[in-house]
Formats: C-alpha cells, structure tokens, sequence
C-alpha cells in the first residue's frame, strides 16, 4: 500500500504540504494540489480516515436523526441531505427516534459518541429545555420541522399552520361546508399546527367546528382507513375529507373504492406533504407541498456554513406550502 511519503516523493512537494491537501487545513496553491492529487491516483493512495480526523479535528461525518426510516417522507429528506454532503466528502450516519423522548436522547447520545462534527435533528419528543442544553454543551446541531424558540437560529420549518388553512381553504372555496379532518397525533406540533389551520379556514367562511367530523389519526396509511371507517360507521355527513398527510389521505381513498365512495364526485380529498407516490393514486391528489427536500438541502447548508465554514447560498428558515392541485378535490 502506498504511503505518504511516497505521494510526497513523486508530487515533489513536503510532507507537510501533502497534509495539508489531505486534510484541507490550510491554502495550498491550485498547481500544488493537482499534482498532489495526481500523486496519489498514480500510487493508489487512499488517506486514512483516523489520521486524517487527528489532523483535521473533524470526524466529516455527520449525524441526522429522524423520526422513522421508512416511508416516503423521510426517505426524500435523508436522500437529499447524504447528497449535499457527499458533493464535499462527507458522510452521514443515521439512527431513529421513533417519537419517543427517551429513544431521541439515547440516538442523540450515540450520534455525539461517534464524534459527528454536527446534527441534523427531526425531533418530536426531547423538550425544548433539552435542546436548550445540547446547544449550551456546544454541541452543533439544527432542528428541522420544529421552531424551538431558545435555539430558533438552529431551527428549520414549515408553515404548518399556513398549509392546513389553505388545505381547507381549497374546498371551502368549492362549495363544501361539511369537511372532516383527519389529523396526525395532535401532540405532536406539526399535527396540532396544521389543524388550527383547518379551523382558521372554517371561520373565514362562518362554518362552525364540528367535533363530529374530526379524528386523530397516525400520520399513516392506517389512520386514514380507521378515520374513514368510523366516520362512514358513524353515519356522519360530509363531502370533503382534509387528511394531515398523503399517506393518511391514500388510505382514506383506498376505503372509498371499497365501499363504492367515488373520489371526487362523492367525496373531495386533500393530503398533505406532495411525496411522491401522490401522482399516482387514484385519482391523482390534491395536497399541501412541504418541501422536504428543500428543507432537508436547508439543513445541510447550515452544517456546511456554521461547521466548514464554507460559503453556501442565504439560508432560510422558515418555509411556505403550497397547495397542489390534482383531480381528488
């Protein structure tokens, strides 16, 4: 296996100028890189990663932790980000929390343990005074889809609230009065967000809350089949359904099949994040873009300016929906 003192040799440079392109800790003229680099592919030289993180005092390896690892939603944020920072050469590690304080902070302990320069955090459960505390350990870190406002300089969101209002908003303005909501666990901010939203909606156009047309669902396929069975059960009237998410909304739809319900004619449907499998149920659904993959490159460039010091574009904290409309309302 080559050594260093082999790139040095046949780049004709310094050992120490060589460390210097390796670990990217101090100018080196482009002319001198190139033929430092074109060393080491000539020699098959491969740094390595431990020397390199004793020089460099960074692991360039970065931590996210989510909510859960399947599904549509994080799969697109997790895939965006790795492909932010693999563009620079670095590398993400991943762990789950799974909506549960004590889980959040056993992953958020194991990301800090495996020397991550920095962490990318969809938390629902850890307190604020929690990550009040991690920030003040100085431990780098930005929260997404959530606005903490002791650490709002790290936080990364959406405008729940916006997107449920114009949800709603889309079939009030079509003539529906009788709307039930499904919505995702309501403690959970985003969930409670987004359906003071739908209420906002409602009293714009004078139409009363109706405690009857609501059910607090999972934020998955099965919450929408349990919600549009106990409404249907319930014998409740209504022609519009306003679902928290998209997966929440194509189960919804796959029950109205079953039962005969004809989308939208019968019965108008709106999700919520525009993930990609929304283009093709049947018919195609109306939703609320979050756009995760924005927040998600967001989140990296934070990392990169804050951690790398890197120059990056303006970063932007808060991000507003919009609505998508498609065919099921």
């Amino acid at each position: 296996m080559a050594t260093i003192y082999e790139v040095s040799k046949l780049a004709g440079v310094s050992l120490a100028t060589v460390s210097r392109v390796i670990n990217n800790t101090a100018p080196v003229r482009a002319s001198t890189k190139e033929k430092v680099e074109a060393a080491m592919r000539e020699l098959g030289y491969r740094p390595n990663s431990v020397a390199q993180s004793l020089a460099s005092n960074r692991s360039n390896s970065i931590g996210i932790l989510v909510s859960e690892l399947g599904g549509p939603f994080y799969g697109e944020l997790l895939s965006r980000i790795e492909s932010e920072f693999r563009a620079v050469g670095k590398h993400v590690i991943v762990a789950a929390g799974h909506s549960d304080a004590e889980l959040e902070r056993e992953s958020i302990e194991f990301l800090r343990s495996r020397n991550c320069d920095a962490l990318i955090l969809h938390v629902e459960s850890v307190s604020d005074d929690y990550l009040r505390g991690l920030a003040d350990s100085g431990t780098p870190f930005v929260v997404i889809n959530r606005h903490v406002a002791a650490v709002a300089d790290r936080c990364i969101t959406l405008d729940n609230e916006l997107g449920g209002y114009l949800a709603t908003h889309h079939l009030l303005e079509r003539g529906h009065r009788r709307i039930a909501y499904v919505s995702g666990p309501m403690w959970k901010h985003d969930a409670s967000e987004r359906y003071k939203g739908h209420l906002r909606a409602l009293k714009e156009f004078s139409v009363a809350e109706d405690k009857s047309l609501f059910f607090e669902g999972d934020f998955q396929e099965t919450g929408g089949v349990r919600a549009l069975h106990h409404f249907l059960d319930a014998k409740a009237k209504f022609t519009a359904l306003v679902c928290a998410n998209d997966e929440m909304a194509s189960g919804a739809i796959t029950v109205a099949h079953e039962v005969g319900l004809e989308v939208p004619a019968e019965l108008a449907v709106v999700g919520f994040d525009n993930v990609n499998f929304s283009h093709y149920t049947y018919p195609k659904l109306t939703t609320v873009d979050y756009p995760i993959e924005a927040i998600g490159q967001m989140a990296a460039r934070w990392v990169l300016k804050h951690v790398y010091q890197q120059p990056v574009p303006e970063l932007k904290a808060v991000f507003q929906p919009q609505l998508i409309p498609r065919d099921s309302a």
